[in-house]
Formats: structure tokens, C-alpha cells, sequence
């Protein structure tokens, strides 16, 4: 199908484009009706943002609040058929999702403190325990409060690992770790945990019915799902409850990951980092970060990263960093800069960004120029407005995978192609020898 759409009473019997059709009743044709597709998605993932900040300090969003608005109001039935419009606020999306992460991230480091690198305990687990998966640092927080003497253990999952590099929440003694990976290895990674599993955001796996962790799971604000018990109001006493009455989980598999490398930490190596650049004991940088999915598809990344010369750094973020997190990849030779460095969420994905540009400054080189490479994956709407959100900055060359969105046709991938260098990923080996700029002999 090149085209759908059934919003208004002007709609082809079962929708325009039902038939093949590549132009709608009201003269939208596929092009315009894919672009307000992305519009969608990308306000979507911009919302999820937004809704974060909103919880920190809600004084800060109304300008992103105005872009939602004025977005979904472009995408109404004849408002708008020119294509470059169009791609204008999609940009204008993007930029939204720039101001929002960035105001995100202060609004996290006022409140909990800049990150700093710290080893996390992964699946060492003993005693009562909570897991707590979600990207709601807020929630965690009152969690630990609330939980602190009360003889419970909190392990995070997923997008909280980061939360171990905040100061203000490391500072409780019973957060201990880390279990398990990305979001979808919840049913597997029940069958082994036997406390209880609270969901905070957009990282649940829906049990099965005849799941026997069911009465385990709780859910937060805006997560919901059959069966689970959900927490009002900020009341933990039911969750701590159920994790006294649960069976001890006993774990141990004496292994760490690192993370709490936040761009505010990073910054302050700036000069060690720029040295070892022009010395050239630094040959690249590679961003690989995005969401992770199920599926053998994403080992790419672990690919990548493992074939990865020894002078190249890799700057992450995001869920898609379990694919290859466990491994240690050391520092740079004579500079003792590590050659990992975990961000954070997807939300701290501007981070990155920020690096990028205090190099460009200090090198009076553009940021397109700089031996950067960027290699993302994606998943759902949260990866779609941080690529919008690069694109707004102009930042190109981008290679793009596992699997190509399907919502964008020929037209406009050939559009991203040209204007912003977008590539959809291969084979990692084959993708390496494009992207290096120092060639392995």
C-alpha cells in the first residue's frame, strides 16, 4: 500500500490508498501523507520528553507544548500540500526535540547532580528486591525514599542502569544494580528474578495470562497492563508489601557495567581529549547508540563495535548499548581516556551533540568535518524526534538500521539521502571499511 488514510468523510471506501491509489480525496498524495506520518511519530516520542520535563519543572514547556500543537493542527485534513512546508516542520519537530532534551537533561542534573563514571553490579542480586525499568528518574527516587530501612533491595533494568551514575540517587546505600538488559527480556528475566518489577514508562512487555510473575508487576502513571497493580498517587506501601511477602532472589554472576559518563562530566576532559586527538592517539569517534529491538539484527552493533580500531572511542546512550555494554574496551593508549562512554537514556542523546560541538569550537572545525561517525538504531517514536532532532541541527552522514523504516518510501529516503547523507546499514564489517577515516592495513 503507497498510501492510507481515513481521517475525514472525504475517504475512499476503507480508506485512500486501499486500492493502491497514491493520492487521497483531498489531493494529499503519498509523499505529503508519509511526511505527516513522521510528523505523528515524531511528536509522539517529543510527548514522551515532554511529559518527563513536565513532571521536573512544568514551567518549561510551554514552547514545546506550542510545537505539539501547532504540528498536529498542520496535519488536519487541507491544511497544508506543499512539500517543502512539510519538511519544515519536520524540522521545526526537531528542534523541539533538541530544546526538550536539553532542558531535560538540566532539569535531571539540578535535581540529582552531574553523573559521574561509576562500575554498576550486574545480576548480583540477594534479598528482598524491587526492579524498577522505565526511563522516570523521579519515580526512583521517591522509590528509594520510601524503601530506605525497610529491608528491600532496588535493582534497576533497561534504561535506568544510568540512573546509578546520578549522585543524589547512588547516595542510597540499598540501590545495588543492575539486572538483566534491554527492555524485552522481561519474561525471561522474570523466571529468575523473584521479587517484584515496577514499569515506569514506555519499556513494558505485556505477560502472558498465565504468567506466574503477574502479581509481581506494577505499573506507573501512564503504563498499564491487565492484571498488573497500579501505583496512585505516589503510594509504594502495596509494592512494599507484596516485595516482603515475595521469596529472596538470589543472583550472582560477578559482572559490571559503567556508565555516568554525561556530557557535563565529559566536557571537563575536554583538553586530554583534544590532545589526544591532535597527537593522534585519537583517530575517531563513533556514536553508537539508539533503542534496541528483539531479533538477531541488532548484534550488528555489537559488530561494530568489537571490530573497532583501538585508537577510535565509542560515545552510546540509549537501550541499543546492551548489545554490547559488557565488554571492556579499555582506554586509549597513553591517555587513560576509557574507550566507552556511556551517556545515559535516550533522552541524554543530546549529550552527544554537545560533545561534538565543544570539538568543532576547539577545532574550528565544522561538525560534519569532524571524524565523527554517528551509527543509530531504532525502534520505536523516541529514536524518530532524536533523528529529527539531528537533523534540525544539520548534522549528516548518519547511518541508519537495523531494518529501514517502513513508513518512509522511496521519495523521501532518496530526499534524506541527498540532503542530510542518510544511510541505512549493512553489513558491520562492510559499513567499518566506509566509515573509517584511518584505514586498517
Amino acid at each position: 500500500m503507497s498510501m492510507f488514510c481515513y481521517q475525514c468523510e472525504m475517504s475512499a471506501p476503507n480508506g485512500c490508498g486501499s486500492t493502491g491509489a497514491n493520492m487521497g480525496t483531498c489531493g494529499k498524495d503519498e509523499n505529503l501523507s508519509r511526511l505527516q506520518d513522521i510528523m505523528i511519530f515524531g511528536l509522539k516520542g517529543l510527548s514522551a520528553y515532554r511529559e518527563h520535563l513536565n513532571e521536573l519543572n512544568s514551567a518549561q514547556t510551554k514552547s514545546v507544548d506550542d510545537v505539539i500543537s501547532e504540528t498536529l493542527y498542520f496535519t488536519l485534513t487541507n491544511v497544508n500540500f506543499n512539500f517543502q512546508d512539510h519538511i519544515n516542520q519536520l524540522m521545526k519537530v526537531g528542534r523541539a526535540g533538541v530544546e526538550v532534551m536539553d532542558k531535560l537533561s538540566n532539569a535531571h542534573t539540578n535535581k540529582f547532580g552531574i553523573p559521574t563514571p561509576v562500575k554498576v553490579n550486574q545480576n548480583d542480586v540477594e534479598g528482598k528486591a524491587i526492579l524498577v525499568s522505565g526511563h522516570n528518574l523521579e519515580m526512583l527516587e521517591k522509590l528509594l525514599i520510601a524503601t530506605e530501612n525497610r529491608g528491600i533491595n532496588i535493582y534497576t533494568h533497561s534504561e535506568m542502569l544510568p540512573a546509578h551514575g546520578y549522585p543524589q540517587l547512588r547516595k542510597y546505600s540499598h540501590l545495588k544494580g543492575n539486572i538483566g538488559k534491554s527492555w524485552f527480556d522481561q519474561v525471561d528475566l522474570m523466571k529468575k528474578f523473584k521479587g517484584t518489577f515496577v514499569v515506569n514508562t514506555n519499556c513494558i512487555v505485556p505477560p502472558k495470562k498465565s504468567a506466574d510473575y503477574l502479581d509481581r508487576v506494577f505499573t506507573y502513571k501512564i503504563v498499564g497492563i491487565e492484571g498488573a497493580t497500579q501505583i496512585i498517587d505516589d503510594n509504594f506501601e502495596e509494592l512494599i508489601e507484596k516485595t516482603l511477602q515475595c521469596e529472596d532472589t538470589n543472583m550472582n554472576e560477578n559482572l559490571f557495567l559503567t556508565t555516568g559518563h554525561h556530557y557535563k562530566t565529559i566536557l571537563t576532559l575536554a583538553p586530554q581529549i583534544l590532545k589526544a586527538v591532535q597527537d593522534g592517539k585519537i583517530s575517531q569517534f563513533f556514536v553508537i547508540a539508539g533503542c534496541d529491538a528483539p531479533g538477531k539484527a541488532g548484534n550488528y552493533y555489537r559488530d561494530l563495535a568489537e571490530n573497532l580500531p583501538k585508537d577510535c572511542v565509542i560515545i552510546t546512550s540509549s537501550c541499543g548499548k546492551f548489545r554490547f555494554n559488557d565488554i571492556d574496551f579499555g582506554e586509549i593508549e597513553g591517555t587513560g581516556i576509557p574507550r566507552y562512554l556511556d551517556l545515559g537514556q535516550c533522552n541524554d542523546s543530546n549529550g552527544a551533540v554537545e560533545i561534538a560541538k565543544a570539538v568543532s569550537a576547539a577545532l574550528n572545525t565544522p561538525i560534519n568535518d569532524l571524524p565523527i561517525s554517528i551509527v543509530l538504531s531504532w525502534m520505536e517514536q523516541k529514536a524518530v524526534i532524536i533523528l529529527l532532532a539531528l537533523f534540525s541541527l544539520g548534522i549528516k552522514n548518519i547511518y541508519l538500521g537495523p531494518k529501514p523504516p517502513q513508513f518512509v518510501n522511496e521519495d523521501i529516503f532518496n530526499f534524506l539521502a541527498e540532503n542530510f547523507n542518510l544511510h541505512l546499514t549493512g553489513e558491520a564489517k562492510e559499513d567499518l571499511e566506509k566509515l573509517l577515516i584511518k584505514k586498517i592495513a
